[in-house]
Parts: structure tokens; C-alpha cells; sequence
């Protein structure tokens, strides 16, 4: 009876200490060997959980991206290419005053019957709204290629430093899809 609640007690320290998580190790080289400002770094900046980490969300009529040769826009003939977003995570970090965030988009890019290889931009527009509130938004024109023996490809847009000034609410969430016309500024409150 003795040696079953010891193995008990062992077998739930042993998973005790599987869930706990270590901070990262710098093993690089730094210009700091006493190490005060890497300590600094890890007390100013904590890790989030990805619980706490608003979701990022793909925008409702904005996943898909059509372009279309000069003057023929809806004709299947004149497509030069067709892109399109689909899954997303994001990475959050939490400082003194904002929370962080480093958002990734998975997507694919195919060639019409007008359409060849080569490299393209596409408008890729981030925001970060807080109920009706706009905290961020910023467009990227991202390059993508096309190769020429396939005739289509995959990319993965990452925006890092996405900047939430006081951390995420309850209703903060993250859209990402495409915008037309020009880039967007950064946006931040």
C-alpha cells in the first residue's frame, strides 16, 4: 500500500514537471557577458499564453484575390492569377504596456489562362479591432512568385510587431485578408 502511493505520488511529479515551462536560453554570442541586459529583456517581456492571444480571423470576401488583364475584370479568359488565404495562427508577447503579436497567413497562388511566372505583390491588409474600436491596421505589399513549371505556389505572409497598446480586451480581434488600392499606413492608438 506504502509503495503504491509513493509510485503515485512519483508518477504525478513526473507530469507535474512535463507541463512546466522553462523561459528561453540565450546560447548565442552577445556583446553583454554579464548578461544584465538579457535578463532585463526576459523580465520586461513575459510570454503569453496562447489562450490569452487574440484570434486572427480571415475577413469576410477578402480570403480571395482575383487579378485580371487590362479592361477585362470577371472574364475567366483575361485571369493573370488568383490568390487565395486560408489557415492562420498568431505568436503574442505581453511588455510593460502592449501586448505583441506576430501573425502568420498560409496561402496559395495559382496562374491564370493570361497570367505566366514571375513575381507579384500582393495587398495583404492586417487589423486589430477592439469591438467597433481600430487599434491597428497596416497593408503589406507582399512578393509572391510564381513558378514557371508548376504554374503555382504557396507562401506563408508573416507580420511581426503587430502592437496592442494595453494588451488585448475580451473583444479584440485580429482580420487579415486582401485589400485593394493603396497601401495603408500604420495605424496605432
Amino acid at each position: 500500500m506504502t509503495i503504491r502511493r509513493f509510485l503515485g505520488i512519483s508518477l504525478l511529479a513526473v507530469v507535474a514537471g512535463c507541463n512546466q515551462t522553462d523561459k528561453p536560453v540565450n546560447l548565442g554570442v552577445t556583446s553583454d557577458p554579464s548578461g544584465v541586459q538579457a535578463a532585463a529583456q526576459q523580465q520586461t517581456q513575459v510570454a503569453v499564453v496562447q489562450g490569452s492571444c487574440p484570434q486572427v480571423y480571415l475577413r469576410d470576401g477578402t480570403a480571395v484575390l482575383e487579378r485580371y488583364g487590362k479592361g477585362a475584370k470577371d472574364d475567366p479568359q483575361n485571369l493573370l492569377y488568383q490568390a487565395t488565404l486560408a489557415d492562420t495562427t498568431r505568436q503574442c508577447v505581453i511588455n510593460e504596456n502592449q501586448l505583441v503579436m506576430t501573425v502568420m497567413v498560409q496561402g496559395r497562388i495559382v496562374s491564370g489562362p493570361a497570367g505566366g511566372s514571375g513575381t507579384v505583390n500582393l495587398p495583404i491588409r492586417v487589423a486589430v479591432l477592439d469591438g467597433p474600436n481600430e487599434l491597428y491596421s497596416q497593408t503589406v505589399q507582399y512578393p509572391v512568385t510564381i513558378p514557371a513549371d508548376t504554374g503555382s505556389g504557396q507562401f506563408i505572409f508573416t507580420q511581426a510587431n503587430v502592437a496592442i497598446p494595453g494588451g488585448s480586451g475580451g473583444f479584440t480581434k485580429v482580420y487579415v485578408g486582401f485589400e485593394d488600392g493603396p497601401a495603408k499606413k500604420k495605424k496605432r492608438k
